[in-house]
C-alpha cells in the first residue's frame, strides 16, 4: 500500500522544525517608540521594498514547504496601502492554519471588522503604559485613547485572541505591570511581558540600566495575582501562565533571561526582502534578489529558502551591557 506523501518541512542543522514566518510588510509607522526606532528615521525607498505581489508570492513558498503560520508585522503593518487586501489573499493560502497580525493598534477603530473579515484570527496590540502622558512619552507620537477604543472595538468583532505585548522598562513602565495585568483580565484578553531586545542604537535610555527581567515582573505580580503555569503554546517564544479566576493569560518573553532559541521554529521576512534566520544574528539571504531574478520560478524560491536553513544559527547572543552588533531597528525587522 503506497503511503501518504508527507508534506515538505523545513529543518535547520540543529533538527528544529521551521513552520513560523513573520512578515514586515512596511518599515513606517504612526508611533516613533523609543526603544524601536529614532524620532528622525529615514524610511526605505519604494523601490527598495517588496510589492505586495512579492510577499504574496514569497508566502505561499513558504506554505508549500510547511509554514502553517503567519504573523504580518512592520512598522505599523495597517498603515501600508493595500494591506487589507494583502491579508485576504494570504488567508487563502492553501496550508496556512493561521493568519495573525501584530500592531500598534492606531488602526483598529475603523479596520478590525475588515480584518476579521480577511481571515485574522488573533490580534497582538503593542502597548506598554495606560498612563496618556507616559504613552505619549513613550510612542512620542500616539494617542492613548484610541488604541483603547480600537482594542474594544476589535474585542466586539470577535478574534480568537486578542493579546497586549508591553515591553517593560525598570522606571518608565515596570511600577505598571499590575495595572496592565488587570486591564487584561477586566477585558478577558491576554498578555505579554517582554525584556527589551538591544536592536539598533537608543538614545532615550541606558538599556543596562532599563533592563528589568521577567522574574522580577512575576515577583511583583504575585503580590496581587495567582499566576499557574500554563501548558499552552501559540507557536511564539512566550511562556504562559494562567490567572487564577479569569480568562487571561499572562506571558513572558525573556531573550535575556531565559533563552528560548533551543524551540526555536521562526524566520523573519524583512521588508527589503531578506529572510531572516534570527532575530538577534545577522545571518539571512536576499529573496528579493532571487526573486526578481527568476520571475515566476517557484522551484529556484523553494530551494533557496530549504537551502537557507543551513545557516540558521543556534542561538542569539544578546548582551544588555554593551552597544549592539544589530544595528537594524525593530521597526526594520518586522516586531
Amino acid at each position: 500500500m503506497t503511503q501518504p506523501l508527507q508534506p515538505p518541512q523545513l529543518i535547520d542543522r540543529f533538527g528544529r522544525t521551521v513552520d513560523y514566518l513573520r512578515i514586515s510588510i512596511t518599515d513606517r509607522c504612526d508611533f516613533r517608540c523609543v526603544y524601536c526606532m529614532a524620532e528622525d528615521m529615514t524610511f526605505l525607498p519604494r523601490a527598495q521594498i517588496l510589492t505586495l505581489e512579492e510577499i504574496h508570492a514569497l508566502a505561499q513558498a513558504f506554505t508549500e514547504l510547511g509554514v502553517k503560520k503567519i504573523r504580518v508585522t512592520g512598522g505599523e503593518p495597517l498603515v501600508r496601502k493595500g494591506a487589507l487586501e494583502l491579508l485576504h489573499n494570504l488567508g487563502q493560502l492553501d496550508g496556512l492554519q493561521e493568519l495573525v497580525l501584530t500592531t500598534n493598534g492606531s488602526q483598529l477603530e475603523s479596520m478590525a471588522t475588515a480584518l476579521k473579515d480577511a481571515g485574522v484570527k488573533r490580534i497582538n496590540i503593542s502597548l506598554d503604559t495606560l498612563d496618556a502622558a507616559k504613552f505619549k512619552a513613550i510612542t512620542r507620537t500616539g494617542d492613548l485613547h484610541q488604541v483603547i477604543k480600537g482594542i474594544q472595538t476589535a474585542k466586539t468583532v470577535g478574534f480568537e485572541r486578542l493579546k497586549i505585548n508591553a515591553v517593560i522598562l525598570k522606571n518608565r513602565n515596570h511600577q505598571e505591570v499590575g495595572q496592565l495585568v488587570q486591564f487584561a483580565v477586566d477585558n478577558a484578553i491576554d498578555i505579554s511581558f517582554i525584556e527589551e531586545m538591544p536592536l539598533g542604537v537608543v538614545n532615550q535610555h541606558n538599556r543596562s540600566d532599563a533592563y528589568y527581567a521577567s522574574d522580577l515582573i512575576k515577583a511583583d505580580l504575585a503580590r496581587h495575582f495567582t499566576l499557574s503555569a500554563s501548558p499552552e503554546k501559540t507557536g511564539g517564544p512566550s511562556n504562559y501562565f494562567a490567572v487564577a479566576g479569569s480568562q487571561t493569560r499572562v506571558g513572558f518573553i525573556s531573550p535575556h533571561s531565559e533563552n528560548f532559541c533551543s524551540s526555536c521554529n521562526r524566520v523573519r521576512l524583512t521588508v527589503e526582502g531578506r529572510l531572516l534566520l534570527c532575530l538577534g544574528n545577522e545571518h539571512s539571504v536576499d529573496l528579493k534578489q532571487v526573486l526578481r531574478s527568476h520571475p515566476n520560478d517557484m522551484a529556484v524560491l523553494k530551494q533557496t529558502i530549504i537551502d537557507a536553513m543551513s545557516i540558521k544559527p543556534e542561538k542569539h547572543e544578546f548582551n544588555i551591557h554593551e552597544q549592539p552588533v544589530i544595528l537594524r531597528y525593530m521597526n526594520m525587522t518586522g516586531g
